[in-house]
């Protein structure tokens, strides 16, 4: 009996398959706070070169005597006192300007960041970026060693290990005291939580029915959502950033309980040969679910899946290379804009926390509206109008900057979130339009190629949000977002080029998808 055959005895959706997947979403929560805590413990708050000669030197001016020394002692430009220079006077009195070694920083919305910890400013302000592009490497590593590492020993062990470095690393960046602990740490944190989150959603995923999977795979956007919320408030609340690290990360204990709520996967222990603990988990899912399953469960068909490729046929035809490329292409923008957005929101005028929680309130009705859209207006049209409308919307920032003044830059914020709400949604479709595209028999390795190129993206991400603060002057806001909106306008038009998937049946070999054209 094959194992879909299987599937639809045990129910689509039954209760046991319900609790096993409400229980592997849980984790999103967390993870969206783990990959996000940057725009809240790496903000760069209002600074400026220290007094010399004051040794309690505040940011707050304590009074006329205070501004007038510090008007002998920092240079002013047009966006206030110097953040790395101060005047060096000579026994003539005259004065030069010499880089300074100690700062002082706005404590109104930050207790402390881990910028004002270090001094991550001036010469090491290339660290922050850095920083992020570390953590997203580590997605990337992740991605494809544990990936590698879960079919050798199995999805529960791989998971379990995981959660105990997740749990570790994450813990474990509250207390880091150099960039290079910090770095690692969050390195750690973005293989373990990529891991984590492959290996449960797996394991979750594959005992839900065929006609199910569609919404379940865009169900746990929601719970990643949740998490954002979550990090807005927690944020608000702690402005002490290593408080604020650990009750992001402490939770995850939580998660060790999995080694024993969590089952193997049956797919796995079938193609080990481990046919009785398989049919164990089947027949448990069956009693909780009052399904009958016949005696026999096991054959030599169950995990036959048909004939099987490899991945580089998909590149053995001028159609399919094409398609391919325009697939992992948007792979890469959809994830760069995603990331690059949710950290950019710190960059943006006005206050933080309003920002980030508008651009996660748009990214929830994104997944709503996906829902309600994906079988009605087709995968093709809605991932390419949301990619447009994200695109444009980000590129129209550059007017209100260019051409108006601080007044208008509620505007440059607005766009900015009609720009989350459109890659957001792009991102929710991107994996059912993937999946649907590739032909069965490479399903798996081409979702996985494509996973691989949003790692690229999220590594690209953090250099673009950062792009403007190396400019500066009127492009510090928009640069980043000019460059998202391009290349976002740019991928939803390739996309047009890919076939509707929408109630076509979906290609099952290399042939198949040969022939599946507009």
């Amino acid at each position: 009996m094959k194992f879909d055959d299987i599937l639809e005895h045990l129910g689509d959706f039954g209760p046991y398959q319900k609790r096993l997947y409400l229980l592997v979403c849980l984790p999103s929560i967390l993870i969206a706070c783990q990959i996000l805590l940057p725009v809240f413990i790496l903000d760069i708050p209002a600074h400026r070169c220290a007094v010399p000669s004051l040794s309690n030197d505040t940011y707050a001016i304590q009074g006329s005597w205070h501004q007038d020394l510090i008007n002998q002692s920092i240079p002013s430009s047009k966006d206030g006192w110097s953040k790395c220079n101060v005047y060096s006077y000579n026994k003539d009195g005259n004065r030069t300007e010499v880089g300074c070694n100690k700062w002082v920083y706005d404590r109104s919305q930050y207790e402390s960041t881990f910028i004002t910890e270090v001094d991550m400013i001036c010469d090491k302000a290339f660290y922050r970026l850095l920083a992020n592009m570390i953590l997203f490497l580590g997605t990337l590593i992740g991605s494809l060693g544990l990936g590698l590492l879960s079919d050798i020993i199995g999805r529960k062990k791989t998971l379990f290990i995981s959660i105990v470095l997740w749990t570790g690393s994450g813990i474990g960046t509250a207390f880091s005291t150099d960039f290079i602990s910090f770095a690692t740490l969050r390195f750690f944190t973005g293989l373990a939580t990529i891991g984590v989150y492959m290996t449960s959603f797996v394991i979750g995923l594959e005992l839900v029915g065929p006609p199910k999977r569609t919404i379940a795979g865009m169900v746990i956007t929601f719970f990643w959502a949740i998490g954002l919320f979550i990090l807005t408030i927690c944020a608000y609340l702690i402005r002490n950033w290593k408080t604020l690290t650990l009750v992001t990360s402490v939770p995850s204990i939580f998660f060790l309980s999995y080694w024993w709520l969590i089952p193997e996967s049956t797919r796995w222990l079938l193609s080990k040969g481990r046919d009785k603990e398989a049919e164990e988990i089947i027949r448990k899912a069956a009693k909780v679910n009052n399904a009958e399953l016949p005696p026999n469960l096991f054959d030599k068909s169950t995990l036959d899946d048909g004939p099987k490729a490899k991945i580089w046929q998909l590149f053995t035809t001028p159609s399919l290379l094409f398609r391919t490329l325009i697939v992992f292409f948007n792979w890469i923008v959809v994830s760069m804009i995603y990331y690059g957005l949710g950290l950019n929101v710190s960059n943006l005028s006005g206050d933080s926390y309003l920002n980030f929680t508008i651009a996660n309130i748009a990214e929830t009705v994104s997944y709503v509206l996906c829902i309600l859209l994906l079988d009605r207006l087709g995968r093709k049209v809605l991932h390419c109008s949301a990619m447009l409308l994200g695109g444009i919307a980000c590129l129209a920032t550059m007017f209100p900057v260019l051409y108006g003044d601080e007044s208008h830059e509620w505007l440059t914020t607005t766009l900015a979130m009609i720009g989350k709400l459109g890659v957001s949604g792009a991102y929710a479709i991107i994996y059912v339009f993937a999946g649907e595209l590739f032909p069965t028999v490479l399903r798996n390795s081409a979702l996985g190629a494509s996973s691989t190129c949003a790692r690229v993206g999220g590594i690209m991400s953090p250099y673009i949000a950062d792009l403007g603060l190396l400019v500066g002057g009127d492009l510090k806001t928009a640069l980043p977002l000019i460059i998202f909106g391009s290349a976002s306008v740019a991928a939803g038009l390739l996309s047009l080029f890919l076939p509707e998937t929408l109630n076509r049946k979906l290609p099952d070999t290399i042939d198949d998808a040969k022939q599946f054209t507009r």
